[in-house]
C-alpha cells in the first residue's frame, strides 16, 4: 500500500472506527487513541495491507480497546487491594455518543464485557466466532453476554418508548 492509498484509507475508515470504538470504550478520548493505534500498527504493516484494509483495523482497534480496558481493570484490582478507595468521577458526563440518545444510555448501562460483545456483534458487524477469537473467550461465553446485552437493552428502549407514549398521551 502506498502514501496515497494509506490516506485514503484513513479518510474512509477514521470516523467509521470512531464511533465504533467509542461505544467500547465509553470515552471518545479513548477511542481517538485506541483507533490512532490501530492506524500506526497499520502503517508499520502496510506493505503488508490491502487498500481495502478496513477489516484488519477494526480488529486492531478493537484489541487495542480491550487491552485498555485489561490494563484499566487491573490497575482497578492493584488499588482495591491496597484498601485504597478511588469514585470514579461522572464517568457518564465523559461519554459523547454519536447514536441515539436512548441507545446510548442503554449500551453504557450494561456491564463492560456484555457492551463489548453487542458492540463488536451489531455495530462492528463481527462473527460470534470472531468476538470470542478476539477476547480470547469460549464462543458460549460471547453467546451469553450477547443474549443478556440484547434483552438489557431491549428492555430500556422499551421503557423509553413507553415513556415517550406516555408523554404524547399527557400532552393531548
Amino acid at each position: 500500500m502506498d502514501h496515497g492509498e494509506f490516506e485514503e484509507l484513513y479518510r474512509r475508515e477514521w470516523p467509521v472506527l470512531m464511533s465504533q470504538v467509542v461505544l467500547i470504550c465509553g470515552d471518545r478520548g479513548e477511542a481517538a487513541e485506541c483507533v490512532q493505534e490501530a492506524f500506526v500498527r497499520a502503517w508499520q504493516h502496510r506493505d503488508r495491507l490491502a487498500p481495502d484494509a478496513g477489516g484488519w483495523l477494526r480488529t486492531a482497534a478493537v484489541r487495542v480497546a480491550v487491552s485498555s480496558w485489561r490494563k484499566r481493570r487491573s490497575a482497578a484490582l492493584a488499588w482495591t487491594r491496597l484498601a485504597t478507595h478511588r469514585r470514579d468521577e461522572g464517568v457518564e458526563a465523559q461519554v459523547p455518543f454519536d447514536v441515539d440518545e436512548p441507545l446510548g444510555r442503554a449500551l453504557l448501562a450494561l456491564p463492560v464485557r456484555q457492551r463489548e460483545v453487542v458492540v463488536m456483534h451489531h455495530v462492528m458487524d463481527m462473527s460470534l466466532a470472531q468476538v470470542a477469537d478476539l477476547l480470547g473467550v469460549p464462543d458460549g461465553s460471547v453467546r451469553g453476554w450477547l443474549s443478556k446485552g440484547r434483552v438489557a437493552v431491549l428492555a430500556a428502549l422499551d421503557a423509553v418508548a413507553v415513556e415517550t407514549e406516555d408523554d404524547v398521551e399527557v400532552r393531548r
